[in-house]
């Protein structure tokens, strides 16, 4: 090829024009620059796997919270198996319940509570930090030459094994002694060195071993603990490393993913990367207030090092080590089962050996039930055959649904059926949460079977109490009694069998309830007008008949606080287990807040009974009570 010019009488061989053409523009730059290579892509893919995030966390978690700037509400419950039952590996994090007050000192509004006096109380403007000001924080020295910084890498060598995991524990604390000596003001303990050899402990676990050990050793005054970490990104993962002695977090990995979401173009609102970042930090930010309001804690200064939380299956040795004074009444995995979930996410992202799994980031099946993922109650065989036994009145299906290992006994060794239903109970809905048709529905089936149905906090319409010209009714027995009172009247509480104060819900313990605008309809409207807040002596005198029921969650303690119902002369305490249904509440309550209804059941009959109050109180349970031997259990355990 050759270019002839004949205005200008010149000629150019093959090679001369095509330099000429590529000198024009950076043609290598852009290459390299904006090429996509297979064997990255891989290799990127299998830093995220070990760290465990998943499309669903991505997708379900981060989007809203970026452009929205508020964490994400959830509903139905978690049917999800506890972290010390899972199937899948899990993150440490997720062995940690939220506590929460109830009844003894009630938790506040943080939305009423916000003022300048928080902010002002703060030494960072947020404990979660921007890639800025990370790395504002790491060369602080620079301006301010007394604030130097230690950065202390968690990781430790794959080949190292389970013993590698403890010691490094206690060699990370060591060198974090040694940084105080050192006069340092910051230590960092940072996880991004995770590659195909090297395998990081949890930074929970981290932190917690070296706050302890400066407590120890009475240094602790004298740093500020910062944590670098990929795996720590939701609310309750900021919260319980907080609550165990970190001054600020970077969460590295949701910075990352928050600046390629205006690359990709997930997001349709023209947002910059650093709107993004400032609507990530709202978030949080809010939804740990959410968090510290629960136990009527108001700056982030009186909720760090508070440790308020219980350890639902670690093994004490795990507590008295990394999380010393925290409550673990069912003991269970170890540092060494621990070690094994560290190996197996990252075994999941560097595998050492060829797999058939195609390239991408998997579905947890964490928050909803996915396939070849984390069992839930809600898994589909198990709606089908509940869903077939209801409808077509299929023996077969239901005794499929119910399956046990357990024998049965014969039917004519316990009541008939016709007086065991007299003792059930609908869970506690408003109608506005699952319709009036709905609601009404439950009402006058209860009522026909002898049981009793539960308005919920949204109150009741009026007409509801009159008999049909079938003789059905659809008055429910049992009124409850919110914070919000909405739609208590005298009429109200005088039209019941039995009066619930709600002190507190399973799928939101410590919260208030999140109703959507567009749920409120007129006739809710109407129906969810408050009056002044009443108590057990006030409700006895409106309606003296009626039985006063105080609802609990279950959490370590429950116990002394339903002595103390008790001895306020209610006739009733209902104790509600963690993962019981919600109309609408954000994700990290429904997940992390509560105990099984198994324990706070067992502490408050216990408690009754040593305190000789157990014949003074009827007690009862609630939270994903499904079949009959659930009833038994529960019944072995004191509820009636």
């Amino acid at each position: 090829m050759c270019l002839v010019d004949m205005t200008e009488g010149w000629i150019l061989d093959n090679i001369e024009l095509k330099m000429l053409t590529a000198r024009k523009y950076p043609f290598k730059q852009w290459i390299e620059s904006q090429q996509i290579r297979l064997p990255e892509i891989l290799n990127s893919l299998g830093s995220l796997i070990q760290v465990s995030l998943t499309e669903s966390l991505d997708d379900f978690w981060l989007l809203p919270m970026v452009t929205d700037g508020k964490e994400v509400l959830g509903s139905m419950g978690n049917d999800a198996p506890l972290a010390c039952m899972a199937t899948q590996p899990c993150l440490i994090y997720n062995f940690f319940r939220q506590l929460f007050a109830q009844v003894t000192n009630p938790p506040i509004d943080p939305i009423c509570e916000s003022n300048e006096s928080q902010a002002g109380q703060l030494v960072l403007p947020s404990p979660i930090l921007s890639v800025k000001g990370f790395e504002a924080l790491q060369h602080l020295r620079n301006v301010k030459p007394i604030w130097s910084s230690k950065i202390i890498d968690i990781t430790f060598e794959k080949r190292a094994g389970v013993p590698g995991y403890s010691s490094l524990l206690q060699q990370i604390c060591d060198v974090a002694s040694d940084a105080v000596k050192d006069h340092a003001r910051i230590i960092i303990l940072s996880d991004p060195a995770v590659r195909p050899e090297p395998v990081a402990v949890p930074a929970l676990a981290a932190t917690g071993a070296v706050h302890h050990h400066l407590i120890a050793t009475k240094e602790c005054s004298k740093v500020a603990l910062i944590v670098e970490t990929g795996k720590a990104r939701e609310v309750h993962h900021l919260c319980v490393l907080l609550g165990y002695g970190t001054d600020g977090i970077f969460p590295y990995l949701e910075m990352e993913a928050i600046l390629k979401i205006p690359r990709e173009g997930l997001v349709k609102a023209s947002l910059s990367e650093n709107d993004l970042t400032e609507n990530y930090c709202q978030a949080t930010d809010n939804g740990i207030l959410k968090v510290m309001s629960k136990m009527e804690i108001l700056t982030l200064q009186g909720y760090k090092c508070t440790q308020i939380f219980e350890a639902l299956g670690l093994h004490k040795t795990v507590v008295d080590w990394c999380f010393l004074g925290t409550a673990s009444r069912i003991q269970g995995t170890t540092f060494g089962l621990l070690a094994l979930d560290a190996f197996d996410y990252h075994e999941q992202g560097y595998p050492s050996r060829n797999t058939v799994m195609p390239p991408g980031l998997p579905e947890s099946g964490e928050y909803h039930w996915r396939d070849r993922s984390e069992a839930h109650i809600n898994e589909l065989a198990a709606i089908a055959n509940l869903q077939e036994a209801i409808q077509s009145k299929n023996q077969l299906a239901y005794d499929t649904y119910s399956q046990t290992t357990a024998h049965s006994i014969p039917l004519e060794e316990v009541k008939p059926w016709t007086e065991l239903v007299k003792q059930f109970c609908t869970g506690a809905m408003s109608y506005g949460l699952i319709s009036s048709e709905a609601h009404s529905a439950l009402a006058i089936a209860m009522n026909g079977l002898g049981g009793k149905s539960n308005t919920g906090e949204g109150g009741k319409d009026a007409s509801r109490s009159q008999i049909m010209p079938n003789g059905d009714t659809m008055r429910s027995a049992i009124k409850q009694v919110a914070s919000g009172q909405f739609g208590v009247t005298s009429k109200y509480l005088a039209d019941s069998d039995k009066l619930q104060i709600k002190m507190a819900q399973g799928a939101k313990p410590g919260e208030g309830g999140e109703l959507p605008g567009h749920k409120v309809s007129e006739s809710i409207a109407k129906t969810r007008h408050s009056t002044p807040g009443q108590l057990i002596y006030d409700l006895k005198c409106a309606n003296p008949r009626a039985r006063v029921s105080v609802k609990l969650v279950s959490e370590v303690g429950v116990g002394i606080v339903a002595s103390g119902v008790a001895k306020a002369k209610a006739d009733h305490i209902l104790i509600s287990g963690h993962d019981g249904g919600t109309g609408a509440s954000r994700w990290t309550g429904i997940k992390y807040a509560g105990l099984p209804w198994e324990l706070g059941l067992a502490e408050t009959h216990q408690t009754l009974v040593h305190n000789n109050l157990r014949g003074q109180v009827c007690l009862q349970t609630n939270g994903q009570i499904r079949t009959g031997r659930d009833v038994a259990i529960a019944a072995m355990l004191g509820a009636k």
